[in-house]
């Protein structure tokens, strides 16, 4: 060995190893810097040493690897070393694995790493409730970008359930502090959820009985706006409906209103 390499940090040595292609020889260097319970830089070099297994496909060992660094409570390392047990489990499709170790990474606490632990536990949710707090926490967590893609998707997912004015609240809220990137995105889900509230009101005004302009009116509006939101076949019951309706006032609109162009 040179005199420039017992210079060199072990770490600098493990990596420059590792990218030159060997794993062995890295992993021997890891090993040693991890098996010292005293030594400072243990939490890094099993975050290492864990990704060095892994390439070298010893998966439990590099999951052993792991769990020491994240044993030593180090903010950077051992939130490192649960991250890359979380997307380790993910791959696998080990969902409770990933969910505990994401909730690890929360436990560590440190702040770069909460966001996306967040999005991963709300993928990961089995219940829409334990899905909307993770995005609304990960909303709040501080990453202007992150908070962007949970409002997004839990903008989503309010749709999906059928709750669009909770989903525009949560656009609005989101549109105050985006990023300018960000901002088009939002705003066509906010569109959309207003799509979803105008549709709600246009139905609510058919069945409440309005006079037959104001009904007919409706009618024609939201059978409009359901093709708009991929429901074309459910604007053909609109019409149907209105062009059939009991009271031949409002079906003679809704036939006017049928005739001519959009």
């Amino acid at each position: 060995m040179t005199s420039s390499e017992l210079e060199t940090p072990p770490l600098d040595i493990a990596r420059r190893l590792a990218e030159n292609g060997d794993l062995d020889g890295a992993a021997a260097i890891l090993r040693r810097l991890v098996a010292d319970p005293e030594g400072p830089d243990r939490a890094q070099a099993a975050v290492g040493l864990a990704v060095v297994l892994e390439e070298r496909g010893d998966v439990e060992a590099a999951r052993a690897a792991a769990r020491t660094a994240l044993a030593t409570g180090h903010p950077e390392y051992a939130a490192q070393a649960a991250c890359h047990l979380a997307q380790g489990f993910e791959r696998e499709g080990r969902s409770e694995q990933a969910r505990a170790a994401w909730q690890a990474v929360l436990g560590v606490g440190t702040p770069a790493y909460l966001p996306h632990a967040h999005l991963a536990l709300a993928r990961l949710a089995e219940t829409l409730g334990d899905a909307e707090k993770s995005l609304r926490d990960a909303m709040t967590a501080g990453d202007e970008q992150v908070a962007a893609l949970a409002a997004r998707e839990l903008a989503d997912l309010l749709l999906e359930h059928g709750e669009p004015g909770a989903a525009a609240d949560v656009l609005l809220e989101a549109l105050e502090a985006a990023p300018e990137e960000e901002v088009p995105g939002l705003r066509v889900r906010l569109g959309i959820a207003h799509l979803e509230l105008a549709c709600a009101e246009f139905a609510g005004t058919v069945e409440g009985g309005a006079d037959a302009p104001t009904s007919a009116l409706a009618i024609e509006l939201l059978a409009r706006t359901l093709p708009l939101r991929g429901r074309p076949e459910d604007a053909d019951q609109v019409w149907t409906y209105g062009l059939e309706h009991a009271d031949e006032a409002v079906a003679a609109e809704v036939r006017l209103r049928y005739q001519r162009e959009p």
